[in-house]
């Protein structure tokens, strides 16, 4: 049998032994690594003592240094240096050397303001460096705080490569502050991430090379939750007046400057590659200055590129708007912007399926498409409109209309089934549909045309039957939120009303009764004073409380009359809802044939009225008459037609 044995290991690291080394160095962050590399540790364990900085400067001879020599500039002319006259000049240098003694950090050492967690930074150009003081870290006072923080950020500027005693004249400011407040407070606690500028140089303004800004393009930010509309591809730029259209950014050369590791950083030459070539016409104005060239719109319209010229046109013929051409045109009813769309082939779609189109104007020759929408102020339609197709302007015009069109003045030639809301509305024949407007005048009324209008239907002659005509006062859907608040008002008005006459019932009732207590009161009163007695504190307390209950009575008297003032006026205004109800006519200039009915819709009482026109009558014009105070009918009128 065999016997092992093995001793244990110590898990203690074992620890380099690593002699102090004193150098003299301008890099002190390359020493550092040497070292660490000699004796095969990692250059975070070893720290530095700063001994001694010596500060050299020189002046080089036409830009060479063979014959210039370093001069050291003793420490208390270094405030000397801070000047953008030598800074700034491209022949002068600087450069430091610091004598340190290097070591390895001990675990078990005290550490001057070891709570004190920083990083420091600098910004591109490195012409600021800043301390950035992490959250959580800690302060305490003790006598030689000042000189201790002075050297942790020396130590930790110089191991970053940054002068010291040159750029830093706000740090005396800074350590002033702190040793301050921890002169009052004994300790000082960050409890958020602090920074501090502890040295600034001269900044370098950075060149500038030349660019073309094309602010008409649009250009929509798009992010991951946002669908993208492939319809909408800006066939069209539109501008308005006073738009910036075009901005050129001139070449400018930087200013010099100088870090804070003494290096002098020389602008670059601007590069110039978008030198306008293109020419403008009189629709847009330039305004140049000695940055910047833009150029600006005169006029409504969309920016067209022709012959090398920028120009605002307002007039756009296209063959037709579709996903494949154009996409979608947005530019917006008062851009000015007109369009003429072409294609007029009976098979086809001039606004192709889904296609939005805002303009101005628009004149149509085909058709529109299914789900296509048309909005403008004026809209002319040659062809015929998907029952799907939505078109919207206050001045309407198309030739056989299946959708649905809202506007002012709307003229259709043939409506099949398609919706008509409007404020004047003609139509030349009427083969089904819904229309609504304030005046309709139909040529030719077939069948299944279901009409309502607040003030006149005119039907010059009827073809068919199952038609109904209506009249509403409340067409509109603004008009009907009207009456909805006014009665509410009605409703809230009257019920306060009614609190308020209740309490001036009670106040006459009490002035009433006690009226004649009163006047005897008020005579005693007279009497004492008259005689020079002292009024009863009783009398004048009496006195007091009937004033008080006429003044308040007053008051309610007042508050009822503004309120029952205000109550009629609602109350005028819910009847004027209707009162044009009674000059409506609806006026059939043909024979009645077939099914067809004629309503009325009264406000108040909220109530419909019908009326059956028998077949074959010779009953044209039809209006609303008031039989009774609640009775009201539907009946054929005398007046004589135009």
């Amino acid at each position: 049998m065999a016997f092992f044995s093995s001793k244990k290991k110590s898990s203690q690291p074992v620890v380099k032994k690593v002699r102090p080394v004193v150098v003299r160095t301008q890099n002190i962050a390359s020493e550092i690594f040497k070292v660490a590399k000699s004796y095969e540790i990692q250059p975070e364990t070893l720290d530095f003592n700063l001994f001694d900085v010596q500060t050299y400067t020189r002046v080089l001879l036409d830009g060479h240094s063979g014959d210039t020599d370093w001069n050291e500039i003793s420490p208390d002319r270094l405030h000397e240096l801070d000047t953008n006259t030598q800074l700034l000049n491209p022949n002068f240098q600087i450069k430091q050397v610091y004598e340190v003694e290097i070591f390895l950090k001990q675990p078990d050492a005290s550490i001057p303001c070891s709570d004190f967690k920083t990083v420091v930074g600098a910004n591109g150009s490195k012409s600021k460096v800043y301390l950035s003081v992490l959250s959580g870290s800690k302060l305490f006072q003790y006598s030689k705080f000042a000189d201790d923080f002075e050297n942790i950020l020396n130590k930790k500027k110089v191991r970053a490569g940054i002068l010291i005693y040159i750029f830093d004249e706000m740090v005396p400011s800074l350590i002033s502050k702190l040793s301050a407040q921890l002169e009052v407070a004994e300790e000082l606690g960050f409890t958020k991430n602090e920074t501090y500028l502890i040295a600034q140089s001269p900044e370098p303004t950075v060149t500038i090379n030349d660019k073309i800004i094309l602010h008409y393009e649009t250009n929509h930010e798009i992010d991951e939750n946002t669908r993208i509309d492939y319809a909408a591809r800006g066939f069209i730029q539109n501008v308005k007046e006073g738009d910036i259209l075009i901005e050129y950014i001139k070449p400018q050369l930087g200013k010099p400057g100088r870090n804070c590791r003494g290096k002098f950083m020389n602008p670059e030459e601007p590069v110039v590659k978008y030198e306008p070539t293109f020419q403008v016409d009189e629709t847009i104005r330039s305004v140049e200055d000695d940055k910047s060239i833009q150029y600006i719109a005169k006029e409504n319209g969309y920016i067209a590129f022709e012959n090398n010229t920028y120009l605002i046109k307002t007039e756009v013929d296209v063959g037709e708007i579709s996903f494949k051409t154009t996409g979608s045109i947005e530019s917006g009813v008062d851009s000015d912007v007109n369009i003429f769309v072409t294609e007029a082939d009976a098979i086809k779609d001039a606004i192709g399926p889904g296609m939005i189109v805002e303009v101005s104007e628009i004149d149509i020759d085909g058709n529109v498409g299914s789900n296509a929408k048309v909005i403008a102020k004026k809209a002319k339609i040659g062809g015929q409109t998907h029952k799907s197709a939505m078109i919207r302007a206050d001045d309407v015009e198309i030739h056989v209309h299946k959708g649905k069109a809202y506007g002012k003045k709307i003229l259709i030639n043939r409506l099949e089934h398609g919706k008509i809301d409007g404020n004047e509305v003609h139509i030349d024949q009427a083969l089904g549909g819904h229309i609504r407007a304030k005046d309709i005048t139909i040529d030719v009324c077939a069948s299944h045309v279901h009409v309502t209008a607040s003030r006149r239907i005119e039907v010059k002659q009827l073809v068919g039957s199952e038609n109904s005509f209506t009249i509403d006062p409340l067409l509109k859907k603004d008009e009907q939120e009207d009456l909805e608040e006014n009665t509410q008002q009605i409703k809230d008005l009257e019920q306060e009303l009614k609190s308020i006459k209740k309490e001036l019932k009670k106040y006459t009732i009490f002035i009433k009764e006690g009226t004649p207590a009163f006047m005897e009161i008020k005579k005693r009163l007279i009497h004492y004073k008259k005689n020079g007695v002292k009024l009863p504190e009783s009398f004048v307390k009496k006195y007091k409380q009937f004033q008080k209950m006429q003044e308040r009575r007053k008051n309610l008297k007042e508050q009822s009359d503004v309120m029952q003032d205000k109550l009629n006026m609602l109350t005028t205004k819910t009847a004027s809802f209707q009162d044009n109800i009674f000059d409506a006519r609806v006026i059939m200039r043909d024979r009645w044939k077939g099914y067809n009915v004629i309503k009325f819709r009264l406000v108040d009482p909220p109530m419909e009225l019908v009326y059956k026109p028998m077949e074959n009558s010779n009953e044209h014009i039809f209006g609303l008459v008031q039989i009774d105070d609640d009775e009201y009918a539907i009946r054929p009128m005398k007046e004589e037609l135009e």
